[in-house]
């Protein structure tokens, strides 16, 4: 994606499945236009080496732009450790112009994250911090899960219609704040064996799980834990009481 007529360029997405192949969610997307074939093998070697080599896809072009000074050098020290503290996120270089969006879990980290960029390139160089606090996501996800419970039939992992168009709308909502990384935590209420309740509250978590990987969820993004019976919202000694601890809990990691 050529993002200037002139200017090297440089954009990475960090786990879009809407902007990826279907078999690129979840994966790093390097784009845009760099000056030579070293520079590429510069950009890519460091992405590969924080990310791995099978995360990281490559569709950067080489030639007809003109870099600043030393741009290369810049762009792989550009690409820190730190960078991988950012989830769901979009890195723009155009010539000496960065601009950073994404998640990350705290403001401390969010200052951090470009405060060392700007370190290492020099006084020429714009940065656009675009970065939000993951508890902004966890405030959509909770706004759009608004007090409901995801449905299961009776004693099973098995979702209702009504469980399945709450996930829609959760899928939804999670790739709008970026895929970030996410614990489903399962829920039951205390009718029953723990043990039973504990292993029960594991397979609903990851048959959402499942689900949301059909919608377009990275799996990588997603892990599961079953909490059983240990933390109830409500008195277990109502019927509405055990309907309220009976859920999936949608929480942001890290």
């Amino acid at each position: 994606m050529k993002l200037h007529a002139v200017l090297a360029a440089l954009l990475l997405h960090f786990s879009l499945p809407a902007l990826a192949q279907p078999d690129e969610a979840g994966k790093l997307i390097a784009a845009g236009t760099v000056p030579d074939e070293a520079a590429r093998a510069a950009i890519l070697g460091k992405l590969r080496a924080l990310y791995g080599a099978a995360n990281v896809v490559d569709r950067l072009e080489v030639g007809g732009v003109v870099p600043p000074p030393n741009w290369a050098d810049n762009m792989t020290r550009l690409l820190s450790e730190r960078l991988r503290q950012v989830h769901g996120g979009r890195l723009q270089v155009s010539g000496t112009r960065v601009a950073l969006q994404g998640n990350v879990a705290n403001e401390a980290l969010r200052q951090q994250v470009v405060s060392e960029m700007a370190t290492v390139l020099n006084p020429t160089y714009t940065i656009d911090n675009g970065l939000v606090v993951a508890g902004g996501g966890q405030g959509v996800l909770d706004k759009t899960l608004s007090n409901r419970v995801v449905e299961f039939e009776t004693a099973s992992a098995r979702l209702t219609p009504a469980g399945s168009r709450i996930l829609d709308e959760m899928a939804e909502a999670i790739k709008r704040i970026g895929t970030p990384r996410l614990q489903l935590i399962g829920h039951t209420d205390s009718a029953g064996k723990r043990e039973a309740n504990v292993e029960l509250s594991l397979a609903r978590a990851n048959s959402v799980r499942a689900y949301l990987i059909d919608k377009g969820i990275p799996a990588a993004s997603l892990s599961t834990s079953g909490a059983g019976p240990d933390r109830p919202l409500g008195s277990n000694d109502t019927a509405d009481g055990r309907a309220r601890n009976r859920r999936i809990e949608f929480r942001l990691d890290g």
